[in-house]
């Protein structure tokens, strides 16, 4: 017999051997690996898990002596959710936390910040701006998010204040988020673009709405510590500090109409990012400074310098759109082209568009613009100056009548046909 068909006999036999045993080999391995999984892992019920779930437990002294009934373990997620519940209606007295008396790792600095923060941030809100649009497409209306920014409660019949230019894209509704978490449909009660300020009213429990105390700003330092607190980035509640860098800046307004400036800004190099637009700028006694409102930074994020407008403008504009709806100062009895009239036309002054007939403006005659006999617009007279002081935008014309006061008489100059006239006007309400 030749070896060749013993070669063919064997092959299958080795091959069926070395199949054999590489399967009882992996049936083993397989069998201490299982054997071995519970020593290798996390028990179910570790002992930090114990301690999150720990406030659960009603009665700590039963339940450390009657170890039979003590609950089982509970894994740290479900057990943080139950830890971190939200307390309702804490909106404006919301407790310190009682951990600070036994905080002797603390300065007394950072106690002081820390008990402000704490007392005061219930007073801070959240506003979001919302906007229609139709799809070109579809053709169909929806909503979006125009601009969100924070405000504060001014007072507990739900007056809350912001930036205009927070609430200025609004179409379709404002939403107020209070410190509570819960969301408002709020109204706008007044508007003064000139002063980047506006006032929302919300509906909400009176007691529960706690206003920050206002202070002054003309009395304000170089190098005195400032607190911010609001939404940068839609992140709520959110406190951050610094010292006032510099005082009496000047910052062009949301005013587009007029390019009106805001005077007497406050610097601070205290973080201010998109988002902290009307939160409030409080001094080291918690009172409020200043409404911040705007950065200058190349890149549109905090690069070391915001302002924010003065608690001394806030307190008389804010009173008057509560009243008003709008900010109440004296005027001439006419109303003025906007900005874009000195572009097109080129000229420096304000020029009357239309004249109150029963004010001060039309028994100056002053002449507004009109559209003569044949057809043609005749311009309305161009004031340059009030008492002598220059006057080169409409901007300027509001600047200078709030130095005035409703009554006062004052030298109005205007320029008609490329002649310069002087009258003498009163200034009335407007």
């Amino acid at each position: 017999m030749s070896d060749k068909p013993l070669k063919l006999l064997l092959y299958p036999l080795l091959l069926g051997l070395v199949l054999g045993l590489g399967f009882f080999v992996g049936v083993g391995l397989s069998t201490r690996g299982a054997d071995a999984a519970p020593h290798d892992s996390l028990p179910t019920a570790s002992a930090d898990s114990q301690v999150v779930a720990e406030p659960d437990v009603a009665d700590e002294g039963s339940a450390s002596s009657t170890p039979d009934t003590a609950p089982a373990a509970v894994s740290p997620a479900i057990a943080a959710e139950e830890v971190v519940q939200p307390a309702a209606n804490q909106l404006t007295s919301q407790p310190l936390d009682p951990t600070l008396s036994t905080r002797t790792d603390l300065r007394a600095e950072e106690l002081e910040t820390i008990q402000m923060f704490q007392r005061l941030s219930a007073s801070v809100v959240f506003v979001t701006s919302i906007a229609q649009r139709r799809d070109f497409f579809t053709m169909r209306v929806g909503e979006y998010e125009a601009g969100s920014g924070s405000g504060f409660v001014w007072d507990t019949n739900g007056h809350i204040v912001t930036n205009y230019h927070v609430v200025a894209g609004a179409n379709a509704g404002i939403k107020v988020t209070m410190a509570d978490q819960s969301v408002l449909d709020a109204e706008i009660v007044g508007t003064a673009p000139e002063k980047d300020l506006a006032v929302l009213r919300v509906s909400y429990n009176a007691p529960q709405l706690s206003p920050l105390p206002l202070g002054r700003s003309d009395d304000l330092l170089v190098g005195q510590s400032v607190l911010a607190i609001g939404n940068p980035f839609g992140l709520d509640q959110t406190l951050t500090t610094g010292i006032i860098s510099a005082l009496g800046r000047t910052i062009p307004s949301a005013d587009n109409d007029s390019e009106a400036d805001i005077h007497d800004v406050i610097q601070t190099d205290a973080a201010i990012n998109p988002g902290n637009s009307g939160g409030p700028l409080l001094d080291s006694s918690g009172r409020l400074i200043g409404v911040n409102t705007a950065i200058a930074s190349p890149s549109g994020a905090y690069a070391g310098v915001g302002f924010a407008i003065p608690a001394d403008t806030v307190s008389w504009v804010v009173p008057d759109l509560i009243q008003y709806g709008r900010v109440q100062r004296p005027g001439l009895g006419f109303t003025p082209w906007g900005i874009t009239a000195n572009r097109q036309l080129n000229f420096a002054g304000v020029m009357v568009q239309s004249v109150d007939p029963d004010g001060p403006a039309a028994q100056a005659d002053l002449r507004p613009t009109y559209r003569n006999e044949r057809g043609r617009i005749v311009f309305g007279d161009i004031v340059t100056a009030i008492d002598g002081q220059r006057i080169t935008t409409p901007g300027d014309l509001l600047l200078i009548l709030e130095e005035h006061a409703i009554g006062e008489t004052v030298v109005v100059t205007y320029v008609r046909d490329r002649r310069s006239f002087d009258t003498r006007i009163r200034l009335v309400a407007q």
